[in-house]
């Protein structure tokens, strides 16, 4: 009988949450105990961690990253007539959340190795509606924030970061969603720092768009349980439980990317000798100390679709990002921002695929994707 072949999934953090299972009950206790499910001590606990490893002056806690994008544009004044420059290629709520707020997303290029918006392409979709310029940091790296920080001080616009997977990501001394009005994080639980559900944040350094974006997760309240609405919000608090995990897992988190960046380099070794077949992360000359942090492991192959497959066949998971460029989704097929031309997502939709990336991973698990993508292009057609 031959031996059962062995699983890998795209993610799960099973070993890590057992090992840090004595923490998380211990708080998981105290929430229990306490009678305070929503937001309370130990969201605000969680929310002055994440200022002091982020080095935001504020960070307010909400339901999950979707929401918090949501809230940021609104606290910064985004609305109805507005347009707001994001890219074509990055996860869906990049650009719903603008027009979540009535304003509409101008969709332009972005950079190969970085997957980030192009500072040129986002100067060439400026016009008199602009009043954001709003970049992603994904997979690994931040985009280049000090020629779009010099672009929207030149125009005159505000910069938000969509930093939902950014935790830790620094540039110039700078954290991933402070280099402009604010930016967000996801807690996703597939996330570098995930929960066990949703989670999210909203970090800035203004005073002003802090405030409002502790009335909006709040249903508008200045003052929570006051009962005094001064505008429509949102019910976006979150609850005890997932910041009982937060807080457990931010223990470990410097020890998690270590083992990531560990993972990332035993990949770079053994797919190297793939060229140009499979082509793996790479880093523009912008790149800086603090910056990669691996979130996701993503290489690009002619050959995408058949590698997937044949990976799926054999126990391996996968993670498609992104398999259509936002130019190409049906809810935003009416924009006029996707007036502009897109090739390098286009071409990156069709090429890119994550590969398993996470603390629980072994060496022989990484070892075993790398046989069997070497293994798919050696014997398939």
């Amino acid at each position: 009988m031959s031996a059962p072949r062995e699983e890998i999934p795209f993610f799960t953090g099973a070993a890590s949450l057992r090992a840090g299972w004595a923490g998380l009950e211990a708080r998981l206790r105290t929430v229990a105990r306490s009678g305070r499910f929503t937001y309370g001590p130990l969201g605000r606990e969680l929310e002055q961690a994440i200022a002091e490893r982020t080095g935001a002056r504020h960070a307010v806690a909400v339901g999950n990253g979707t929401d918090a994008l949501v809230i940021l544009l609104r606290a910064a004044g985004i609305g109805p007539g507005d347009e707001v420059i994001v890219p074509a290629y990055t996860f869906f709520a990049t650009a719903s959340s603008v027009l979540h707020v009535g304003a509409e997303p101008v969709l332009v290029d972005i950079l190969p190795g970085s997957y980030a918006m192009d500072p040129e392409a986002a100067r060439a979709a400026i016009t008199e509606r602009t009043r954001a310029i709003m970049p992603v940091h994904l997979f690994s790296q931040m985009a280049d924030m000090r020629r779009l920080r010099d672009l929207a001080d030149e125009h005159g616009l505000l910069l938000l970061e969509d930093s939902a997977e950014g935790i830790d990501m620094v540039m110039g001394g700078v954290h991933a969603g402070l280099w402009g009005k604010g930016g967000v994080l996801s807690f996703f639980p597939t996330k570098t720092l995930g929960s066990l559900g949703d989670a999210g944040m909203v970090l800035t350094d203004d005073d002003e768009v802090a405030a409002r974006a502790r009335r909006l997760r709040s249903h508008g309240q200045e003052v929570d349980g006051s009962y005094e609405y001064l505008e429509l919000g949102y019910n976006s608090r979150l609850d005890e439980i997932q910041s009982a995990v937060l807080l457990t897992r931010l223990e470990t988190l410097g020890a998690e990317i270590e083992r990531r960046a560990e993972i990332a380099a035993r990949y770079d070794r053994q797919l190297a000798a793939l060229a140009p077949a499979v082509r793996t992360p790479w880093f523009p000359e912008t790149a800086e100390p603090g910056n990669p942090v691996f979130y996701v492991y993503l290489i690009e192959s002619d050959r995408r679709d058949a590698l997937v497959e044949y990976l799926t066949e054999h126990g391996v998971g996968t993670e498609v990002y992104y398999p259509r460029a936002l130019t190409e989704q049906p809810a935003l097929a009416a924009l006029a921002g996707a007036r502009h031309p897109v090739p390098v997502a286009v071409a990156a939709s069709r090429r890119a695929v994550g590969l398993p990336l996470y603390p629980d991973l072994t060496d022989d698990q990484v070892d075993r994707v790398c046989e069997l993508i070497a293994r798919f292009h050696k014997e398939t057609p």
